[in-house]
């Protein structure tokens, strides 16, 4: 019985490999990934010896934690229009005019209901930013699915209404000031300090 052979005799043993590159293949790793990680750390480093050490630091990397966040999550529900052969170029417009719409929401509507900075606001703004992104991505959706119309065209043109829309929403001026709370939610600094 050779060492290759498990005690049971019918199916042979992996062989254990001795290189980082052989166990990351064995672990199933994706190499590109590593890549990745490894530029994205060059980067940081580089850019952390031009500032002299204040780019590496806990609230740098916080800051670009929140200020990457809703980054992420469209690249999520991207991974599946780009696996799918189709594109959107409508998304960070809808993320403008959703995120518009929740802040008149909850500066314009829901105080003259529930009073500023009632506990429920930033409930009913966050479900509502849900069910318009919903709302709207399954009207996109069904144009492209049911109408049959390259989804080029459909975002092309989504990015250019959403993007009007947004304007339209706040009629150019500035909505504030916002719920605590909700300020809260989206990790904002000053909220923490200008606790009621």
């Amino acid at each position: 019985m050779t060492d290759l052979q498990s005690s049971s005799g019918s199916t042979p043993a992996r062989a254990v490999p001795k290189t980082p590159g052989g166990i990351l293949r064995a672990m199933e790793v994706d190499m590109r990934l590593i890549g990745m990680i490894a530029a994205l750390v060059a980067i940081w480093v580089v850019f952390d010896l031009f500032t002299e050490g204040r780019f590496i630091t806990p609230r740098n990397l916080y800051n670009l934690s929140i200020q990457t966040a809703s980054v992420a999550v469209m690249a999520c529900g991207m991974v599946f229009v780009i696996v799918a052969r189709q594109i959107d170029l409508s998304v960070g417009s809808m993320l403008g005019f959703i995120a518009m719409i929740m802040g008149v929401f909850q500066v314009n509507w829901l105080p003259q209901y529930l009073g500023f900075n009632h506990p429920a606001t930033w409930i009913l703004t966050i479900l509502l930013g849900l069910v318009l992104g919903l709302v709207i991505g399954a009207i996109q959706g069904a144009i492209i699915g049911y109408l049959v119309i390259p989804a080029f065209i459909v975002s092309l043109g989504g990015l250019l209404v959403w993007r009007g829309a947004a304007w339209w929403v706040a009629r150019g001026t500035t909505v504030s000031p916002l719920d605590y709370n909700f300020k809260l939610f989206g990790g904002s600094v000053e909220a923490r300090s200008d606790r009621p």
